[in-house]
């Protein structure tokens, strides 16, 4: 099975004045740092406040007449996606999620009127309860990445990336289980295939890194991050995102906790925007060094979901506490 720029085209239709054209807008401050014209893509603009939207509306539009419902497993925006296109279509929905998940998440997923299931403390054990529901209940699983309605959603945020700024000359996307990376990188190589496209994840966790090293899904533990929407696993039936990451993109990097807590500050405090952990690996790794700017560049921020609370130590510069991991923290310097 492969996803083609046809059916990212195909995608765009069914999105259409639903959840397209979010804004692309410059950043002087990364520009004047680094040299390069630097644009930030706003997925934090969608009605549930994420890029999974895209995703799940064209997931759910594919789905025939006279299903009882529709189930997922979610880091909290695909499951936030799924229940407002569940809605649109008056579908039940159950979503399943890990304890790791932040409690403004999953209230934000019930305040759509979906159900919600807590299982365990992975990914995997959320994704084997939304399997039971679909096998017991017969509910329809969306997969979160796995699956060419989703792959495509997704990418096209790379049609409008492009056509916004048809003379980019990098890409940096948020890295998790593949279906936002693998969908842009779809997108963007057909219509510029000299483009450099970069996934980006945390440095504990990365799954997707992993696979890709192993040539394999692999299995890693799981644990809190301010990057948490990039946690879990990649699926060990994994059939489309590990061949599409692997052949689409030219690198991945890693940041630390303490390089996304300080591109936290920096998007606060430059570009007056709030966002999540997740969306910010873009800006860390090239703050860190990690990635060196050639030409005009691009990432996405991907959701606003996050916990105020967590927000409001980092912009005050205090400490941070993830699980057993301590972040110390530092006030804001240009």
């Amino acid at each position: 099975m492969t996803i083609t720029l046809a059916d990212i085209l195909a995608a765009r239709k069914v999105l259409k004045g639903r959840a397209d054209a979010t804004p692309m807008v410059p950043s002087p401050h990364m520009e004047a740092r680094f040299g390069h014209p630097f644009w930030l893509k706003l997925e934090i603009a969608q009605p549930i406040g994420a890029f999974k939207l895209r995703g799940a509306l064209n997931a759910v539009a594919a789905l025939p007449e006279g299903v009882a419902g529709v189930t997922c497993c979610s880091t909290g925006n695909h499951g936030r996606g799924v229940a407002y296109a569940a809605r649109e279509r008056g579908l039940r929905a159950v979503i399943c999620m890990s304890d790791l998940v932040p409690a403004t998440k999953v209230e934000g997923i019930r305040a759509l009127g979906a159900e919600v299931r807590i299982a365990g403390r992975s990914q995997d054990a959320a994704e084997a309860e939304s399997r039971r529901l679909s096998e017991t209940e017969g509910l329809v699983r969306i997969p979160p990445f796995d699956d060419p309605h989703v792959i495509a959603g997704q990418g096209t945020i790379g049609l409008e990336m492009l056509e916004a700024v048809p003379d980019l000359d990098t890409l940096l996307i948020p890295l998790s289980g593949g279906g936002l990376a693998a969908g842009i990188a779809c997108a963007a190589r057909a219509i510029n295939p000299r483009l450099r496209i970069v996934g980006i994840s945390m440095d504990r966790g990365a799954a997707m890194h992993e696979s890709l090293r192993a040539g394999r899904p692999v299995d890693v533990e799981e644990v809190a991050s301010l990057a948490d929407s990039l946690g879990g696993g990649i699926g060990s039936d994994n059939r489309l995102t590990l061949a599409m990451c692997r052949d689409l993109l030219d690198e991945v990097v890693l940041v630390t906790e303490a390089e996304i807590y300080r591109a936290l500050q920096t998007l606060f405090y430059e570009e007056r925007l709030v966002a999540e952990g997740a969306c910010v690996v873009g800006i860390a790794a090239v703050e860190a060094g990690r990635v060196t700017l050639t030409g005009p560049t691009a990432t996405v921020l991907t959701g606003r979901n996050l916990d105020m609370t967590v927000l409001a130590r980092i912009v005050a510069g205090q400490d941070v506490r993830l699980g057993d991991t301590l972040i110390e923290g530092r006030p804001y310097a240009a």
